[in-house]
């Protein structure tokens, strides 16, 4: 089984998974350097166009960040250095627990649609 760390690019994803790689691991950021999801967009493409499952595989250094990939689709994140590396790394694992659960089930509930106008939430009187 065959589960390639790659960047983020959609185009080497969808080869990757052509030659039958189990599973996608795309970077957000650079390994081991905490700067979160540096192009959310491209890992949105890669996500919309996987047919196998996709990990986010570095650049996590926080629980936003861990909660964004899962908001933008991923079926999981590695977490290491964010963990292993954090000031109490008991308190930010389980913080990342929380994070992750917290970015799926906002996935499952759907996000309102963007929108480059206001839409007032409250009827007019």
């Amino acid at each position: 089984m065959v589960l390639p760390y790659t960047n983020d690019d959609p185009v080497l994803a969808r080869r990757l998974e052509d030659i039958g790689c189990a599973a996608v691991m795309p970077l957000g950021s650079p390994i081991g350097t905490g700067l979160g999801i540096a192009n959310p967009h491209n890992i949105e493409m890669i996500v919309a166009a996987a047919g196998v499952p996709v990990v986010l595989d570095a650049g996590i250094g926080t629980a936003s960040d861990a909660a964004l990939a899962m908001e933008l689709g991923c079926d999981a994140v590695l977490l290491a250095s964010a963990v292993t590396r954090a000031a109490d790394p008991p308190a930010m694992a389980a913080a990342m627990a929380a994070a992750v659960t917290a970015g799926y089930l906002a996935r499952r509930a759907g996000r309102i649609p963007k929108r480059f106008w206001a839409h007032a939430s409250s009827p007019p009187l």
